[in-house]
């Protein structure tokens, strides 16, 4: 995903540095030519060997450093760079950066790059909230640089506010929104579903099924990376969300109809990976619930049919649906491509090994009205690559 992507990392003078070396280590695994730029000041925090360790790179801090041949260095560098991020981010450096100063490494070689440029704020309560702070962040934003949010806490220097640095994961992230894909899917709207719908017997118990929502997760994260603005409606689920996502949290069927019906006019692509259960108790009285604590057994009946309600009422939008089946795969799928009004339909055999609900892996078919392809087993970060591949090739 980072192979052949030159990140230059810059780290200001704050205690927060120790955290980016964390950055550093997981970008460089992942196969990114990292750079680290650090001010001297960034230096009484963490040591530059730390870096040079972790990259492979020379660490940067000084900008008369000779020790380069025939490169104006941080000219060079800022013209490789993919994505420049600056984690901590320091009043000083903010300041700096969005008013042009270039008195350093880290401020010569931003000020020179075109990549995209991402800021990670961390500082004292007092000093993020004040107005000169905020209207530097506001010049960096409208100069293109996106701002990542500091979190709320206890801060080193013993106040308890917003300030603190992103952890590693969520700069890691933002990287990998910035350079991990190309950008073919700018200015669509996205809705995926995930996870596993819950249907109330009673007060105490549910129908169910096995989703652990990876899948789904998945595909929304490859649509974000791609660019497109992307809903997530998750039901319960035991994967990890991905950042840059807008998540809405569903209970049953019905709650998802209807947030998935709530922005369907809008979307340009809908997938609907959640499985949802079939069947919730018709009404609720006393008497039900007592005979369902007598003897266990309940009245039932159907869920609302998302995905065909979505094929009878899609006009410009793609509609990719899933199957999960035991037996008669592709016919069944097939079937329901067309009773569904679908546009395409990802068939799996939850009996396959390393296949269907809760695994890290799944082996699918991808079903359209003019083709059936199966992929062989991979991850589900590579299967939502390749069906995101297959819905824009037919949008």
């Amino acid at each position: 995903m980072f192979e052949n992507k030159t990140v230059v990392i810059g780290i200001g003078g704050g205690i927060a540095a120790y955290k980016t070396a964390y950055l550093a280590s997981r970008l460089a695994k992942t196969g990114a030519d990292v750079h680290v730029i650090m001010t001297k000041n960034a230096c009484n925090f963490i040591n530059p060997i730390t870096f040079e360790t972790l990259t492979g790179n020379k660490c940067l801090v000084d900008t008369f450093d000779r020790n380069f041949e025939f490169n104006v260095e941080h000219v060079a560098l800022a013209k490789r760079a993919d994505v420049f991020i600056i984690a901590p981010a320091t009043a000083d450096v903010i300041a700096k950066t969005a008013c042009g100063i270039a008195d350093d490494m880290l401020t010569t070689t931003f000020l020179a790059a075109k990549c995209e440029k991402i800021v990670a704020p961390a500082m004292n309560t007092a000093m993020y909230e004040n107005p000169v702070t905020q209207d530097n962040l506001d010049r960096l934003r409208s100069y293109g640089v996106r701002v990542l949010e500091p979190a709320e806490g206890y801060l080193a220097c013993g106040d308890t506010g917003k300030g603190k640095m992103p952890e590693p994961e969520e700069l890691f992230a933002a990287v990998e929104r910035a350079v991990a894909r190309e950008k073919d899917m700018k200015g669509l709207k996205v809705i995926v579903t995930a996870g596993a719908t819950r249907e109330s017997l009673d007060p105490v118990r549910f129908i169910t099924n096995h989703s652990s929502g990876k899948m789904g997760a998945a595909l929304a994260k490859e649509c974000m990376l791609r660019g497109a603005n992307v809903v997530l409606v998750k039901a319960f689920t035991t994967a990890r969300m991905p950042d840059f996502v807008r998540t809405e949290n569903v209970e049953s069927a019905e709650d998802m109809f209807n947030a998935v019906r709530a922005g369907f006019d809008d979307a340009d692509i809908v997938i609907m990976a959640a499985a949802v259960s079939d069947y919730t108790p018709d009404t609720f009285s006393d008497e039900k619930i007592k005979k369902s604590d007598d003897d266990m057994s309940i009245s039932l009946k159907r869920t609302q049919d998302i995905l065909k309600y979505m094929g009878e009422h899609k006009t410009h939008q793609f509609l990719c649906g899933f199957s999960m089946e035991t037996q008669n795969m592709i016919e069944n799928s097939v079937k329901k491509l067309k009773k569904k009004n679908a546009d395409m339909i990802v068939a799996n055999n939850l009996k396959d090994a390393g296949s269907g609900f809760g695994t890290d892996t799944n082996a699918v078919v991808i079903i359209t009205k003019d083709n059936e392809e199966a992929l062989s087993l991979m991850t589900k970060e590579d299967v939502a690559h390749e069906i995101v591949n297959r819905i824009l090739a037919l949008r």
